[in-house]
């Protein structure tokens, strides 16, 4: 297991009459969907098919030995916030919904879990533990925090990670302000087996909330350095098996999703997953009955011969509305390069 800490960052501070609303609002959620009326109440509002009942259970396939599954899902504040509005961020993430995110997981069982929004390094312990007591055993662990951030990224794998080269010290400018990359990218190499290797990279744009530099900006800027990112290991490898997933924070014909993605798809191929109902949604804002897709799998042209699409989806399980604000995005993929002969490249580097 290897922990990463950079540069301090001073993450967002809710004024006390924010935090006493948002905290009322997961406590109304958290009880309808004890009293199970939520999973009739939430899909009914910007879903196609919202009067279908919600799955208990993920409804992705599980993947064949020949076949390995990467989750990326924002787990929603998992960590020490100031919930109760005293000024003082010592809250964890209720139990319910931690429990909710965790149970969720577990159901899915992903090979590699990418999570977003996860908290310091003694809550990270504790959500592995949790996750092992469910019979999730992740033996590989990449965890990036910057400062002491509770909205870290991390990813845990059973597959075997073969290089780290993460990056907690990017920055760019804005006019004469110089800014690092709020949440920093992780970049991992992994091995699912002897012969086949893949790329990860892992990130958590800027967020929407305000900021006095634009956060549509800085999420721009922090996507032009994921792109770089990209364009660098495809420039030498074309057919690089390279794998980009993450909270981008921004809908597919944002500015920032082109400057990841390439136009007309140049370096990675959207794989817009959806649910058992078609729907391709990853966030739902409660309060304002707004559902987006800003979670995504971007496959390299190299590696999507691999993706095996009648098992990668969006999880629809009632247990989303409750754990996070975000819903699951899970791909399966062949563990071995399906590309024909003629298109062979260079294994990942």
């Amino acid at each position: 297991m290897r922990l990463i800490s950079g540069t301090k960052m001073w993450p967002r501070r809710l004024t006390r009459s924010t935090a006493d609303k948002t905290t009322a609002g997961r406590m109304l959620v958290i009880a309808l969907a004890a009293a199970g009326i939520l999973s009739t109440m939430l899909p009914t509002a910007g879903c196609r098919r919202g009067a279908q009942e919600e799955p208990a259970s993920p409804i992705c396939a599980v993947p064949s030995k020949d076949e390995f599954s990467v989750m990326t899902y924002n787990l929603y504040a998992y960590g020490l916030e100031d919930r109760d509005g005293d000024g003082q961020a010592d809250d964890p993430k209720p139990r319910l919904e931690r429990d909710a995110v965790l149970d969720l997981i577990a159901r899915a069982n992903p090979d590699v879990l990418a999570v977003e929004e996860i908290g310091g390094p003694a809550i990270f312990e504790q959500f592995r533990y949790a996750l092992k007591e469910r019979g999730l055993d992740y033996s590989q662990v990449e965890y990036l925090q910057r400062g002491q951030s509770q909205k870290n990224i991390a990813v845990l794998s059973r597959l075997a990670m073969v290089a780290r080269d993460s990056h907690d010290d990017m920055v760019y400018s804005i006019g004469e302000a110089r800014v690092p990359v709020a949440r920093g990218f992780i970049d991992l190499v992994i091995e699912p087996c002897h012969g086949y290797r893949l790329r990860l990279l892992v990130a958590h744009l800027k967020s929407k909330v305000y900021h006095q530099l634009g956060q549509t900006e800085m999420r721009r800027n922090e996507a032009r350095l994921l792109g770089k990112l990209v364009r660098h290991y495809l420039r030498d490898h074309p057919e690089l098996n390279l794998l980009v997933v993450g909270d981008m924070n921004d809908d597919p014909r944002s500015a920032a999703l082109r400057e990841i993605i390439g136009k007309r798809r140049r370096y990675l191929i959207d794989l817009r997953p959806t649910d058992i109902f078609g729907d391709v949604w990853t966030h739902f804002s409660k309060g304002y009955d707004h559902y987006e897709r800003i979670d995504y799998m971007l496959v390299s042209r190299g590696m999507y011969a691999e993706v095996v699409a009648g098992k990668t989806c969006v999880v629809r399980d009632r247990l989303t509305y409750v754990g996070s604000d975000h819903r699951p995005v899970l791909a399966v993929f062949k563990n071995h390069d399906c590309r024909p002969p003629a298109e062979d490249g260079a294994a990942a580097k």
